[in-house]
């Protein structure tokens, strides 16, 4: 009976033994399958972060306009100049924006006709005369050049007493901020503030909706 005993005591130690033998290997299979997971969700990560990089690489290359913003005269008035650096500092954000003082009107329009690229250029003229827009439509009008793929787009604006037929028989577009009349360089400055509008509704950015 003791002999039995013991037999039965190492049948049950062969039974304990295997299950043990059991329990390290199924631990060993987790560990490589929590490793492999880890390397899973590793990866995944990295090709999250490189679709992320993707998509903000393709935001920069959505806007691939360049902005090119002229005006006739020279700035006097110190404050103006302030408000015309800040506002290309702030379009700069979203789109390259080159200014350029111009003696003559004659002088913008050669600058704008000599501009090379592989688009032609697109000249658009504040004046008086021109077409309005809400602020909505003049994004959309940005966006609409985006999606044309124009590479350089003239915002230009003429003396005092405006632009001649002739500035404005070239021009693609000709476009008014009102019947009211604007101060010249403070124009200038509306056209500006403008276009960094137009890119903050485009972009869903909270300052159109706040001011």
């Amino acid at each position: 009976m003791e002999v039995g005993e013991k037999a039965d005591a190492s049948r049950f130690g062969e039974k304990a033994s295997g299950k043990e033998t059991g329990c390290i290997q199924e631990r060993r299979r987790q560990k490589v399958a929590n490793k492999k997971e880890s390397r899973g969700s590793a990866q995944n990560r990295a090709w999250q972060n490189s679709c992320s990089w993707f998509q903000d690489k393709k935001e920069v290359t959505e806007i691939g306009v360049k902005l090119q913003i002229a005006w006739i005269g020279k700035t006097k008035e110190v404050a103006i100049r302030a408000l015309t650096d800040e506002y290309l500092k702030r379009i700069s954000r979203y789109a390259g924006a080159e200014s350029h003082e111009m003696n003559t009107e004659q002088a913008l329009l050669e600058l704008a006709a000599d501009t090379t690229g592989r688009t032609a250029p697109v000249l658009v003229l504040l004046d008086a005369r021109g077409r309005q827009f809400t602020s909505e439509e003049f994004a959309n009008l940005l966006r609409d050049q985006q999606d044309r793929g124009t590479q350089n787009l003239f915002f230009a604006v003429g003396p005092a007493d405006g632009f001649s037929d002739k500035a404005r028989g070239a021009a693609d577009l000709v476009l008014s901020f009102g019947k009211m009349t604007l101060a010249h360089e403070l124009a200038r400055v509306v056209l500006l503030e403008q276009i960094y509008r137009a890119f903050t509704i485009l972009k869903g950015h909270p300052y159109h909706t706040g001011h």
